[in-house]
């Protein structure tokens, strides 16, 4: 299997992101559901920066469950709530992906299923 993550240069340069990932060859595809910023315990901390880590944390959970780690992950899709919490958001996910960051869509929405949530964070993998 190869995964290469491209940015032409005819494209504006990317913030945290890659513009395209090919995958080719055979390989092992996971598509994990959105994970939020609720703990194992059920407990959901008020700070956005500590939601978007636990959402971080949950993915990270995931990719292991399956023998992946970040770096397998090619395209996310992240939804918050607020504007306010980009900085926070960003940040988490500069510190999940230091490297060879993923394909990524940004929303910004009204609310998620419980409204003491705040970030969202869908992926999907290949190994």
């Amino acid at each position: 299997m190869s995964v290469t993550r491209t940015n032409p240069p005819t494209v504006r340069a990317p913030t945290g992101y890659t513009h395209g990932v090919l995958v080719t060859a055979p390989a092992r595809r996971l598509v994990m559901s959105g994970q939020i910023g609720i703990a194992p315990d059920g407990s959901i901390p008020a700070a956005p920066e500590a939601q978007g880590a636990q959402a971080f944390a949950n993915l990270r959970a995931v990719l292991a469950a399956h023998d992946m780690t970040p770096a397998n992950v090619v395209k996310v899709t992240s939804f918050l709530t607020n504007r306010d919490w980009l900085p926070a958001y960003r940040a988490a996910r500069s510190a999940f992906f230091p490297t060879e960051p993923p394909a990524s869509t940004l929303l910004f929405v009204a609310g998620l299923a419980d409204p003491a949530l705040h970030f969202e964070i869908e992926a999907e993998a290949i190994a």
